[in-house]
């Protein structure tokens, strides 16, 4: 027995190497000799000095030093590089010169060096940077670049990144599925239902259409084929739906008068400190909706609600509707109601031209060291 231990015991070995990702990073080789500029070792030296400064005040910030030194790094290279023309082989010789002063430093490869310029090239203003940008890791701020032409959309994913606590591969799927043109756009009356305040609030939470992608390309024609097909994938259900949302329930039993009613989804929203009633249909929207939406919406209120509770909201989930339709319907209830489109795939896909080759998370990190990439 104890030799066939001793056998296999190789074999564990070799499967663990197998499987484990190899993260050594190869210092680069010495390029070969170029004309460098004649102002290249004064600024050199000024640059390993700001690096120098930086060392401690990263180990003890972490990311937000990191970003910006990457930044400023990145600043100075565009710099040169417009006074001088400094072209590749300058950013080689840079990278080398770097790992040698600091060889225990990661993140210096001429490729990162290129994205510290592409980066303060997308980003000039650095009180942006150090708001907003510097609040998310280094691949997250490389997905916004690559994926994102428009400024105005790489804030806004920026902020939403930071507040949703979004990682940087669900940072890149909320991009291609384009969330930033789905939100604010679902039909409610909240303006009339709810206080300003709430009412603010409660239309930025929700989005139009929803992308239910995790159900296949085959959308369910049947309510409660949809409804499992949420239950069975909640966790992606909870993304989509957004940040704030918890799930209650399906199904849920109200007893009115002598009758029993059960809804089909019952959320609760932290923010909002609300109920959320969901109710689903395979088919377009129709008026009637509405009303039977708005009694579950009572029915909620007077059975399950604390009295530290706000009124409950109904979201309703349809495969097509009539906007105006929608607004005349929703114009005849004082309940706070919106009405959303779902969808199995978009319609329009990111643009080809958005698309960027980013590297894996694994080549970053082994760039990176240990530092967070998430």
């Amino acid at each position: 027995m104890s030799s066939n231990k001793k056998s296999l015991t190789p074999l564990k070995s070799e499967r663990k190497q197998r499987g484990r990702v190899d993260r050594t990073v190869m210092f680069p080789v010495p390029p070969p000799k170029i004309e460098l500029p004649e102002d290249y070792p004064n600024w050199l030296a000024d640059l390993k000095h700001r690096i120098q400064s930086e060392r401690l005040r990263i180990v003890i910030t972490s990311n937000t030093a990191m970003i910006l030194l990457y930044w400023d790094i990145g600043q100075r290279i565009l710099e040169k590089q417009k006074a001088q023309g400094w072209g590749a082989k300058i950013i080689d010789r840079l990278s080398f010169d770097l790992h040698e002063q600091f060889p225990e430093m990661r993140g210096f490869s001429p490729r990162n060096l290129k994205y510290m310029r592409a980066f303060a090239a997308a980003w000039p203003n650095h009180e942006i940077v150090q708001k907003a940008l510097a609040q998310l890791s280094w691949y997250q701020n490389l997905v916004l670049l690559q994926k994102l032409k428009s400024t105005e959309h790489r804030l806004w994913y920026a902020e939403k990144a930071y507040e949703h606590g979004w990682s940087g591969n669900i940072l890149a799927i909320q991009i291609e599925t384009q969330a930033h043109a789905r939100f604010v756009k679902a039909p409610n009356n909240f303006p009339a239902t709810l206080p300003p305040l709430d009412s603010d609030h409660a239309t930025q939470i929700f989005k139009d259409p929803y992308l239910f992608d995790f159900l296949g390309t085959d959308a369910p024609r049947r309510e409660r084929e949809l409804e499992n097909g949420l239950v069975e994938h909640v966790q992606k259900f909870l993304l989509e739906l957004g940040q704030g949302f918890a799930f209650v329930g399906r199904q849920i039993l109200l007893e009115l008068g002598d009758q029993d009613y059960r809804l089909d989804l019952l959320f609760y929203h932290l923010k909002l400190r609300r109920y959320v009633v969901i109710e689903l249909k395979a088919r377009a929207f129709e008026p009637g909706d509405g009303v039977q939406l708005g009694m579950y919406m009572h029915a909620v209120d007077k059975l399950l609600c604390h009295p530290d509770d706000k009124p409950t909201i109904g979201l309703l989930l349809v495969r097509e509707k009539n906007r105006v339709l929608v607004e005349y319907a929703l114009g005849d209830t004082n309940r706070p109601i919106t009405v959303a489109e779902w969808e199995t795939q978009l319609t329009q896909s990111l643009p080809d031209n958005l698309k960027g080759s980013l590297p894996s998370v694994e080549e970053i990190e082994a760039e990176l060291g240990t530092q967070p990439l998430e």
